[in-house]
């Protein structure tokens, strides 16, 4: 099994930056990408980024160009920078990782809030 403790979010203005971090611990082997989802009041959980091991990125149109996803050297990071931050931002965060076998694992998520 694999844990995760992200931490960052916050309190930001609109146009501001935040940066997310999440490391995972136990069976880190398994894991085949790390990634970001949000997920809004009243509205279902959407990804965000991710990135595999093998470097392949993904982002949500609504993130490109303000987002950057990287992963640490020893992939069992991950780090969500957060620039021009909007008020459609505000979300909880959650940490993910998808793996080889077995369901996907959620952090606990972490509230990000961009005020006007």
């Amino acid at each position: 099994q694999v844990q995760l403790v992200e931490s960052g979010g916050g309190l930001v203005q609109a146009g501001g930056s935040l940066r997310l971090s999440c490391t995972a611990s136990g069976s880190i082997f398994s894991i085949r990408s790390m990634g970001w989802y949000r997920q809004k009041p009243g509205k279902q959980r959407e990804l965000v980024a991710d990135v595999t091991n093998s470097g392949i990125i993904s982002y949500a149109d609504s993130v490109k160009g303000r987002f950057t996803i990287s992963r640490g050297n020893a992939k069992n990071t991950v780090a969500l920078q957060m620039n021009s931050l909007k008020p459609e931002d505000t979300a909880v965060y959650y940490c993910n990782t998808q793996h080889y076998i077995g369901v996907p694992t959620w952090g606990s998520g972490t509230l990000v809030t961009v005020s006007s």
